[in-house]
């Protein structure tokens, strides 16, 4: 679950389009919705004035001058009925009917909010299956936060509630500054809902930037581009490795970046110790990822997860960064999932040509089947990257590959043959040209004699 913000301005945009219309209509009507019509009955009467002038601001729908604009022209109404904030704002066209139902959502929302102690809720900005996540303000520090939220219906349920308290534990394990940093974690006072509390990121996740147009970006990213991203989480990985924990769900979703280009890595949702036996074993047997870029002991459900499943994750959102598209692809999960476990890769140098051979070696060998074969050490994956960065061969990946030709000829007893694909034996191992030269040396010898002869009889 991501907590990136989700870009409004298309919406909004699009919502103020039908603006000046509404405003035109309203006025050729004689004036402006009276008391008990469209605004007040969704509950926007003037008892809220003071809660919508600060949600318009903080929406970014209308600025603080115009919300100053509607409060004087409140102040010289006649009508004993004065009338809200919001109806002025949408009869001036500062917002539209449409953006005043938004307000009211948010205002409910921050009315629910008031059982969180300490935070107030802004706006929602992201959701999954298992989580809402809103931009928010903690009181004490009057900073900005997100705050996830587990669903009521979520709520009831005790296995949901524990991974949701493991997740922030987890995260607050980690301190590093591509790691999104855990804030509080707790529930309302009744019990009803439980939150966690984290950094606020402004930015968008490497799958919205990638997703075409209009649900995304449509942003390809460039050999540069994805060795800069995937240093960054190769680091943040190597530091939650050597706390002993696992993500277990890298990807494209729960990578952030910033405008300023610092990824952060989120959701640890998955995450778990490794040396957690009784969470394992109760796994076992299960597939817990997601099946674009999940490792294949994952998929069988292996107790002994550790840090090369997410070297294998990171290796396969990398692989998307640099293609476009994700390692393996079928029409179902399970389909996807099969292909992970049998299916040969596809060398991404294969797919964009104008790949470097470094970076496919460091996907190649971050993404073998076998976790024997992949990086000892996310450090070593690490040193890897920024080598083919620095334009440097990635030591690591191609030591990998010499050891996997030395253990095969260590299991088999026979000689590993390191000829080039496609060139045949020497010409001069071929029978016909060792004949050859057998005879042109004898007869070479036969001339000798006969030469030593005839100078000795001369």
């Amino acid at each position: 679950m991501s907590q990136v913000e989700r870009n409004s301005a298309g919406s909004t945009a699009g919502a103020g389009a039908h603006g000046p219309s509404s405003g035109a209509a309203a006025g050729a009507s004689g004036g402006v919705p009276s008391p008990g019509g469209t605004l007040s009955s969704l509950g926007l009467g003037a008892n809220l004035d003071t809660e919508v002038g600060k949600l318009v601001v903080d929406m970014g729908l209308a600025t603080s001058t115009e919300i100053e604009f509607c409060r004087e022209q409140q102040k010289q109404s006649s009508d004993p009925n004065q009338r809200s904030l919001a109806d002025l704002l949408v009869e001036h066209s500062f917002i539209t009917v449409n953006q005043a139902k938004r307000i009211k959502g948010q205002l409910d929302v921050r009315k629910g909010s008031s059982q969180i102690p300490g935070y107030e809720l802004i706006k929602e900005v992201g959701r999954g299956a298992m989580a809402k996540v809103y931009k928010a303000r903690q009181v004490s520090l009057d900073r900005i936060v997100a705050v996830k939220v587990l669903p009521k219906k979520l709520s009831e349920n005790r296995e949901f509630v524990d991974r949701f308290y493991a997740e922030g534990k987890a995260a607050a394990r980690l301190s590093h500054p591509n790691i999104v940093q855990a804030i509080d974690v707790g529930s309302t006072p009744d019990g009803v809902y439980h939150y966690f509390v984290m950094e606020y990121i402004e930015g968008k996740t490497l799958y919205d930037m990638m997703q075409p147009p209009p649900a995304g970006d449509g942003h390809a990213f460039s050999e540069a581009e994805a060795l800069d991203v995937t240093i960054q989480i190769a680091d943040a990985l190597a530091h939650s490795h050597e706390r002993g924990l696992i993500h277990r769900d890298v990807k494209p979703k729960n990578i952030i970046l910033t405008p300023g280009g610092v990824a952060k890595l989120t959701d640890l949702g998955l995450a778990r110790a490794q040396d957690d036996k009784a969470a394992a074993e109760s796994e076992a047997g299960k597939a817990y990822g997601t099946p674009y870029y999940i490792s294949p002991e994952q998929i069988r459900g292996e107790v002994d997860i550790d840090y090369r499943a997410d070297i294998y994750s990171l290796g396969a959102t990398m692989y998307h960064l640099v293609t476009g598209r994700p390692p393996f692809e079928a029409d179902t999960p399970s389909a996807v999932m099969h292909k992970h476990l049998k299916h040969p890769l596809k060398p991404p140098d294969h797919i964009n040509t104008a790949l470097s051979a470094g970076v496919s070696e460091v996907i190649e060998v971050a993404m073998a089947k076998k976790r024997e074969d992949r990086y000892a050490s996310t450090r070593d994956l690490l040193e890897d990257l920024k080598a083919v960065q620095s334009g440097e061969s990635p030591t690591h990946a191609r030591r990998s590959v010499n050891l996997d030709a030395l253990k095969q000829l260590e299991e088999t007893g026979k000689t590993v043959d390191l000829t080039p694909a496609g060139s045949g034996p020497s010409m001069w191992a071929q029978p016909l040209v060792l004949a050859l030269l057998g005879v042109a040396g004898i007869s070479v010898l036969i001339n000798l004699i006969f030469l030593v002869v005839m100078m000795v009889r001369g």
